[in-house]
């Protein structure tokens, strides 16, 4: 349902920025199941799924095995296991993830490698924007983190919205839409690098905060990651006025 970085190369790097900038999808791309045997509709987004391997598989191996495990995110996991198949993730093995693969090593392993990313999933120069919304209520705070995902990186937003889906699922085996985030929420919300003075030292406003922000995403993740289509118009109506190339374009894959 989206096209290859080599198939927008004819473009001026203009255009380009702008169709990358024009992340539009449909309803049904945020849950490929439902397009499963029919022929997909073109999104918008000329960049195609960018998820880290790891992520995917990682999460999928979850969704099959573990979201009847009780206190999947709670339980030890091995500390032996973890490492070894983050050692095959990291050579950039086809790391196969079974039934025989404990749930909790697997889980573990999602978490360090979104505590150890570089960037976290929510880049850090947006680490106060996305926070103040926790001050918000209703359709204001929900547009607000609306517009403010639209500012990730495709990668970064292809991989929260990969992460959200599957957090969605679990809540029932009493692991409840803040209690994932606050597991995870310091792992995609980092004001400081790891290991960076005082980096673990948030005050209690902010984690606060980080759980709620993070559980709004969870909760309503489908809705959030949607250009609404006034603003598609607009887009599109400030296009024609300044890059008429870039409509011709989309066009054509009409």
């Amino acid at each position: 349902g989206a096209m290859s970085v080599d198939s927008i190369t004819d473009l001026s790097d203009k255009a380009s920025e702008l169709l990358e900038a024009l992340q539009l999808s449909h309803p049904h791309e945020l849950d490929p199941r439902r397009a499963r045997g029919k022929k997909k509709a073109l999104s918008l987004n000329p960049i195609s799924w960018q998820v880290p391997r790891v992520v995917d598989r990682c999460c999928s191996h979850l969704e099959e095995h573990g979201l009847q495990t009780i206190g999947i995110f709670r339980v030890g996991s091995s500390k032996r296991r973890v490492q070894q198949l983050r050692e095959e993730f990291d050579r950039g093995l086809d790391v196969y993830l079974d039934e025989h693969q404990s749930v909790h090593d697997v889980a573990a392993l999602l978490k360090e490698f979104l505590r150890d990313m570089p960037d976290p999933l929510i880049p850090r120069e947006l680490y106060g924007a996305f926070l103040s919304t926790a001050t918000m209520e209703g359709p204001a705070q929900l547009e607000t983190l609306r517009l403010l995902l639209l500012l990730l990186p495709p990668c970064h937003s292809d991989t929260l919205l990969r992460l959200l889906r599957f957090l969605s699922r679990i809540p029932g085996n009493k692991m409840t839409a803040s209690n994932l985030a606050t597991v995870f929420g310091p792992n995609i919300l980092q004001k400081e690098k790891p290991g960076e003075k005082e980096a673990s030292a948030l005050n209690f406003e902010d984690s606060a905060a980080i759980i709620l922000v993070l559980q709004r995403l969870i909760e309503h993740h489908h809705s959030l990651f949607m250009v609404p289509p006034e603003m598609q118009c607009d887009v599109l109506r400030r296009l024609f006025q300044t890059d008429p190339d870039v409509i011709e374009y989309l066009l054509r894959r009409k």
